[in-house]
């Protein structure tokens, strides 16, 4: 089913938060949605990884990276994990790496940047708790929405 966050945003206004980040789109995915996984890392993407490397079950990873552009937290390999295992998407609060790769995959990414250092690997943050950014606060299981006008958030699914 094809929706559009506008949409959304009008017939629904009081269960939808809209995220006031304005992300890059990257990869020929353009609009996606799902239920919600999330990360709190900074500048680290070992959990990333190893997030993306279990079924995600048409889900969408959220990694709070808390705005950093200090470190890519998500490329072209850790995007191809994403394809593989069933994910809906990936929504990166912080940068991105390998944009020309990306941008010729079958993935949807949303992130605030790019940046051409990789993360560190030390395997920390936090994984499946709420986190916020944006002025929303993504919680584990609520539903998200994203296309080219932004990304929303849902305590429901709002489609289907």
């Amino acid at each position: 089913m094809t929706f559009a966050t506008a949409d959304l945003c009008d017939a629904h206004p009081d269960a939808v938060k809209v995220c006031h980040i304005l992300f890059r789109s990257f990869g020929k995915v353009t609009a996606f949605h799902g239920p919600i996984r999330t990360l709190s890392v900074l500048d680290d993407n070992a959990l990333v990884r190893e997030t993306l490397e279990r079924p995600g079950q048409g889900a969408v990873l959220v990694v709070n990276g808390g705005g950093s552009l200090k470190r890519a937290l998500v490329g072209d390999n850790l995007a191809r994990l994403a394809i593989d295992n069933g994910w809906a998407g990936i929504v990166v609060h912080g940068a991105v790496r390998d944009s020309a790769v990306l941008d010729t995959m079958d993935v949807g990414v949303k992130a605030v940047g790019t940046i051409p250092l990789r993360a560190d690997r030390d395997g920390l943050g936090e994984i499946d708790i709420p986190t916020s950014f944006g002025g929303v606060i993504f919680t584990p299981g609520d539903w998200l929405y994203a296309d080219a006008d932004g990304v929303i958030v849902s305590a429901e699914r709002l489609h289907g």
